[in-house]
């Protein structure tokens, strides 16, 4: 079972009410199966809602409670972010989830860059923390920049010539 960023495949569930579709995700997930979640709807927020950002650090941070998120109106969402964060590795659990497909640049879900307070920084958001933190591979995707060939390759690299989305 395959973890992916709802607005990946196309669910209109971004902070702005849109989605982030990736056609090459899409295609990569044909015929398997994955499990759409986002963890910003899990944790109560609205859709559409005022975009979010982390301040003092990353979603590492965060998860040690040394750090906030906090909207564009100067609401503390940390909360929230945190629920949503917590309900994706239950269903994670739950489901049996071996990878997960995250949408970079998200407070929730980015991978490799995330938006602080001093703008898109190198960090990852609050449920790729919590996912890493608890065991999972992680990879973020960035519809029109992610090579899907290149990351089928690594993915087969790690499970040691098996793909594991197949499994």
């Amino acid at each position: 079972m395959i973890l992916v960023s709802a607005c990946l495949i196309g669910l209109r569930c971004r902070y702005d009410g849109q989605n982030a579709f990736c056609r090459e995700l899409v295609e990569l997930l044909r015929d398997r199966q994955y499990l759409p979640v986002c963890p910003e709807e899990l944790g109560n927020l609205p859709t559409p809602r005022p975009p979010s950002i982390l301040v003092g650090g990353d979603g590492h941070e965060v998860l040690r409670l040394k750090a906030r998120v906090v909207n564009e109106k100067g609401k503390d969402v940390t909360f929230n972010f945190l629920k949503g964060a917590k309900k994706a590795l239950e269903m994670a659990q739950s489901f049996g989830v071996k990878v997960c497909f995250l949408k970079e640049k998200s407070p929730s879900c980015g991978v490799n860059f995330v938006y602080t307070d001093k703008g898109l920084q190198s960090g990852v958001g609050v449920t790729t923390a919590m996912l890493l933190k608890n065991g999972y591979k992680v990879i973020g995707i960035q519809p029109g920049e992610t090579d899907i060939h290149k990351l089928k390759d690594l993915i087969k690299q790690v499970k040691g010539g098996k793909d594991e989305l197949e499994m």
